[in-house]
């Protein structure tokens, strides 16, 4: 039992220092958190539901984990290869798009929740 949980630990070590790294060293990651913050802080002052509140903060980890996912997919493309080859541009390309996405939904839902309350 004690090696699961030291396992499990180290596992949760690890995952924080991921974190910790993509707010130090990805300028796109701290301006996500910054944006979250204002978010977080906007529906709290508008008084948002809690479902709406609910999902502000799924949207927030949405785009949170989008943008380490991206990370990651072109930290291994340049570790596999530093030269121009046309399925690493793919796959750099697919994860950037899948970002763009994922932002794109967050302005929506943005507006949605968001909007109304402003609009009063």
């Amino acid at each position: 039992m004690f090696k699961t949980l030291r396992r499990h630990h180290i596992s949760f070590k690890n995952a924080f220092a991921g974190i910790v790294w993509a707010f130090r060293t990805q300028p796109n990651f701290r301006v996500h958190m910054f944006l979250s913050l204002i978010a977080l802080s906007l529906g709290y002052y508008l008084g948002i539901t809690q479902l709406e509140m609910t999902v502000i903060v799924f949207t927030i980890l949405l785009g949170l984990s989008s943008e380490m996912i991206n990370t990651a997919i072109e930290s291994v493309t340049d570790l596999v290869t530093t030269e121009w080859r046309q399925q690493a541009k793919i796959a750099k390309d697919v994860s950037a798009g899948m970002m763009l996405l994922v932002a794109t939904g967050a302005v929506i839902i943005a507006v949605i929740i968001f909007g109304p309350y402003l609009m009063r």
